[in-house]
């Protein structure tokens, strides 16, 4: 871990690389929002680095929701993802599917990835395998935009608790 206010102090690489995965394959987002510096606490450097990822053009945010695995896809399965990615993703159960569960995730991630043309992408923290399955079926019924602006909101959160483990504010003394 790494207090806020060390945070602040570091230099622009630094401060990439030591939030790198925080936002999935994607340093972009740290390396930008470094100028936002210094973080009162960590929602504001969880919201600057939203803001970061709001201002990118629409490629750059395409790349970002594309650096997500599938959820309990193949390469989780070959271990092929992030330790952040495995963890999540083991947390919420998906790698402990039964084979009726993990052919119904598995169809419903095909078919949102042929609907929106990218991965289904949720928080998994509180979710387990049912609640998964459940967005999945319930999320294919939206259209594109919204499930773009909602693949963003999660890759949000998904940064939020990724930030919570990675750095420590309770020794924040400005």
């Amino acid at each position: 871990m790494i207090t806020l206010d060390a945070l602040n102090r570091l230099s622009q690489d630094e401060f990439r690389e030591a939030l790198v995965g925080i936002f999935e394959h994607s340093p972009w987002v740290p390396e930008r929002t470094w100028h936002a510096r210094p973080f009162a606490d960590l929602a504001q450097l969880h919201g600057c680095l939203c803001d970061t990822v709001a201002a990118a053009d629409q490629s750059e945010q395409q790349a970002l929701i594309d650096a997500h695995p599938q959820l309990a896809g193949k390469a989780a399965l070959r271990g092929e993802v992030t330790d952040a990615s495995r963890r999540e993703q083991s947390g919420a159960g998906l790698d402990q599917c039964s084979a009726e569960e993990f052919a119904r995730i598995n169809a419903l991630n095909d078919a949102y990835r042929a609907k929106f043309g990218f991965p289904f992408i949720v928080a998994v923290r509180g979710h387990s395998r049912a609640s998964i399955i459940t967005a999945l079926e319930v999320r294919l019924a939206r259209t594109r935009e919204e499930e773009f602006a909602e693949a963003l909101f999660q890759i949000g959160r998904i940064a939020l608790f990724r930030l919570a483990e990675r750095v420590d504010v309770a020794d924040n003394r400005r």
